[in-house]
Order: C-alpha cells, then structure tokens, then sequence
C-alpha cells in the first residue's frame, strides 16, 4: 500500500467535533461499572507470589491460593502496616514478613478480604468504598474472541491524568492518522454514535506493517463500561480480534495529582489454518505486541495528559 505524506493528508479537525466526543464520553460515564477496576494482567499474579497495587487510592495486594484462585485483600497488613506484597505466599495464605500473621481470602484479624474476578486475561477488584455505585458480581466484560483460539498479551503504562481523559483518547478516532502515522493509514470514519441506534464509532483504517505494506480493516469502538474503550475488528484481517483499553485511577478521586494505568489487552485470532502456528509462538510473539502497543500508548498518553492540563486549568475547549 503506497504510502501518503503525512502533510497531504485529509485534515479531520471538522469531523472531530469536540461536542461529540464530549457527549460520547458523558454516555460511557453514565453506565455502571460495578465498582470494579482492572488491577492487572492474570500473568502478572503467578502462583506463590504477591502482587501490589493501589487502586484509587486504596493499597491493595493480590496473590493465588493454594488452588490457583485469585484472592485480594487491602494491603497493609492489620498488625502494624507492613506492605504485603512485599510479604510471602505460605501454601495459599499471606504470610506477613515483619511478624508472621497469617491471612487468607477468607480474611483475618481486623482484615477482609477484597472481592475479585479473574477473567482469564485481566485481574479485577471490586472496591464499593471508591466506586461508591451498586456492586454487580462481575466486571461489564466485553464479548471476546474464543480463548482457545486467541494469542493475548497486555501491556500496562501510568500516566499524569485521569481516567476519562484516555477513554476520550479513544473515543477519538479521527486522531490516529495523523497522530500515529507509524501505525495507521487511510483512517475514515464511516459511522460515528448515535445512541438510538447504535452508540458506536465505525473506521476503515489500514494497520502499517513496515514501511509499504499494511493490512486494511474495519472496526468498531465501544464503551462498555465507564473505564474502557473496545476495538472490534468487524471486517478484513483477524475479523473478531478485539483490543481493550481500561485505564484505572491510581489516586483517590479529587487529587491534585491524578495517576492513571492504561492496561491494554490485544486479543488476537484469525480463521487462517496458520493461525495456529500464532498461537504456538504465542510466547514470542506477546513481547513485540507489547512493544507496539507501549510505542502508540506513550504517544497516546501525551495526548491524556495534555488534556488533564488543559481541564485543570479550565483551559480545554468546552470547559
């Protein structure tokens, strides 16, 4: 695929109009969440080891029991406040490094467990007190690709915003052109929300693999849930593959200095014979996918932070 200057192509500042995307986002903030926020990917939580994170401002740690099940609970041990996940996995439980107290998923003295969900892909914690919505049992998970027949990998970056400043990342598409011309070409819009008959976004973009070649698809844009943007690959190569972006706050609601991670995971399949062949090298391929999902989200999360800016100051068009 022949490739088109950067400075000859279509400008798309018309069709990004501010107000909507603004009123995309204001939809995706209205749907309930459940009070549950990605923590991290499930490869990152292994048997025997802890896991720490603070999640909207509350420290928690995770780790497996002895079954391999996923448990979470806050992380300061209730005794003294060691940070546990710098404690040890003793045959499924806690086992706290500065005097020995032992916790489970059950809980413990003067400590409850969190509830949890372990989607295979992504580990998630439910957190009512920061959430403040009606708990659901279960994370808004989007329809994925069938596990068996999917390579995944994710990928995890902290930037200086909050979360809806990289779902409104998302929900622009118009950007990817112009801001990320390593990756993409020949992006149009073909369908763009409507929320009485399919609150979605529609392009036909070409995927860059090296310098004169790509791969041209059609996808979708969604948002489940008020923290996560889906891409849907609805036609052409790997139709059905999915890309997920949740961004999780790190500080309590109403910091001065927000922190936000972007886990994004790439699940990818395709129904050609040698796909298989994929999902053999699976382990090979995970690191170069992460690698040109990091490139794109460093990119990306200048754009969140910039607009994290500019809101704060009161300076962001329409604010």
């Amino acid at each position: 695929m022949p490739g088109t200057g950067w400075s000859e192509q279509q400008p798309t500042w018309r069709a990004a109009r501010p107000r909507l995307i603004a009123d995309a986002l204001a939809r995706a903030a209205a749907r309930p969440s459940g009070n549950w926020y990605v923590a991290a990917a499930s490869r990152d939580i292994p048997p025997g080891a802890p896991f720490g994170r603070t999640v909207a401002g509350v420290e928690v740690v995770l780790w497996r029991d002895a079954s391999g099940r996923l448990a979470a609970g806050p992380g300061a041990c209730p005794h003294l406040g060691a940070p546990l996940c710098d404690s040890a996995v003793v045959r499924g439980r806690i086992v706290c490094h500065w005097h020995g107290l032992g916790l489970s998923r059950e809980g413990g003295p003067g400590w409850d467990p969190v509830p949890v969900h372990d989607d295979g892909v992504l580990a998630w914690v439910r957190l009512d007190g920061a959430g403040g919505e009606s708990p659901l049992p279960a994370p808004c998970l989007p329809p994925r690709p069938e596990a068996a027949a999917t390579v995944d990998a994710v990928t995890t970056l902290e930037g200086a915003c909050e979360p809806q400043d990289v779902i409104a990342n998302r929900l622009d598409p118009w950007h990817g052109a112009w801001f990320h011309p390593y990756a993409f070409t020949r992006l149009t819009v073909v369908e763009e929300p409507d929320p009485d008959t399919g609150d979605r976004f529609v392009v036909d973009v070409a995927y860059r693999v090296g310098s004169r070649a790509a791969v041209p698809v059609r996808a979708s844009f969604t948002a489940p849930e008020p923290r996560t943007v889906v891409m849907h690959i609805i036609d052409g190569e790997g139709a059905s593959s999915s890309v997920e972006t949740h961004a999780t706050p790190l500080t309590a609601a109403g910091d001065a200095r927000p922190r936000t991670a972007v886990t994004e995971a790439v699940l990818a399949t395709s129904k050609r014979p040698g796909f298989t062949v994929a999902r053999a090298a699976a382990p090979l391929l995970r690191p170069l996918v992460r690698r040109a999902a990091a490139r794109l989200w460093r990119d990306d999360l200048d754009y969140a932070e910039r607009r994290w800016q500019l809101r704060s100051q009161g300076r962001y068009p329409g604010s």
